[in-house]
């Protein structure tokens, strides 16, 4: 049995608005997978190829198959490139919105110039159910046609599964002090006994869990103020002022913050200011 699609590239332009509307009213992954596979890796590719080679005897099957993922995984990081430096940036919209624009584009130079040939010549995507097409060709072609779906196959489905299940990046917290301004300056350095001390103390989960944290702060190895529980989600942020007293006159006393994670007797992470405290 013999499939022929007379409008595959109308079919094709369909299928990528649909998905940018899916996105837009129906944010699920799954779908997002499914629908942007093919439009990542695939569509740009079929109407690119389809708009330089027009004739079907140009190329067979086989050949645009590879071809079409071949020229989408060049073409589709060449439009991010060129997002990259525009005022949109490569961020989802912009990124399908191009995407589609490009396949658009493509697809019209394609159909115009198919309109140019004889209908005998013109490539129509067609499927044969039947097996009968193998015997007429030779041991060696049918091997590499195997070997290069098998591979096209592969590379699809590993992509996918890469996509489906992305690899938890490193897990770390992001913990500082910063003055009263909000910079990395203007730190307290002359304090008087009894006078209070004024910072701004950040911390950032980047855990990709759940975590609660609390803060000491020492004046020379002499507990002086504790804050928290801090409970943030993964890329939660909090920010607040930290008021810490000294109580005995010294040169060059260290005011330590320490940060812990629930559950931990050891600091996780520290940071420390010199402080001279006069009476």
């Amino acid at each position: 049995m013999k499939i022929r699609l007379q409008n595959e590239l109308l079919l094709i332009n369909i299928l990528a608005i649909l998905l940018i509307i899916v996105i837009t009213f129906f944010p699920l992954n799954v779908l997002r997978i499914i629908l942007g596979l093919p439009l990542m890796l695939f569509f740009p590719g079929y109407a690119l190829i389809a708009a330089l080679f027009p004739k079907k005897s140009a190329l067979d099957g086989i050949e645009r198959l590879a071809l079409s993922f071949g020229l989408s995984i060049a073409a589709v990081p060449l439009i991010g490139l060129v997002l990259n430096y525009t005022t949109w940036g490569i961020r989802l919209y912009p990124v399908l919105i191009s995407v589609t624009i490009f396949i658009i584009i493509t697809s019209v130079v394609a159909w115009y110039r198919r309109q140019r040939l004889a209908q005998a010549e013109r490539f129509i995507v067609s499927f044969n159910l039947s097996l009968t097409i193998w015997k007429g060709q030779r041991s060696v072609d049918r091997i590499l046609s195997i070997i290069l779906m098998a591979a096209i196959l592969g590379a699809v489905g590993t992509l996918s599964y890469v996509i489906a299940t992305p690899k938890v990046g490193e897990k770390f917290t992001e913990f500082y002090v910063l003055g009263l301004e909000g910079k990395a300056t203007d730190y307290p350095s002359e304090i008087k006994v009894g006078e209070e001390g004024k910072i701004i103390v950040g911390i950032i989960n980047r855990e990709h869990e759940t975590v609660s944290y609390r803060m000491e702060v020492r004046i020379d190895g002499v507990k002086n103020k504790e804050v928290g529980a801090v409970v943030l989600e993964h890329d939660d942020k909090w920010e607040g002022e930290i008021r810490f007293v000294p109580m005995v006159a010294g040169d060059n006393q260290k005011a330590e913050f320490l940060l812990y994670k629930e559950g931990r007797s050891e600091a996780y992470q520290s940071l420390y200011l010199w402080v001279n405290v006069t009476e």
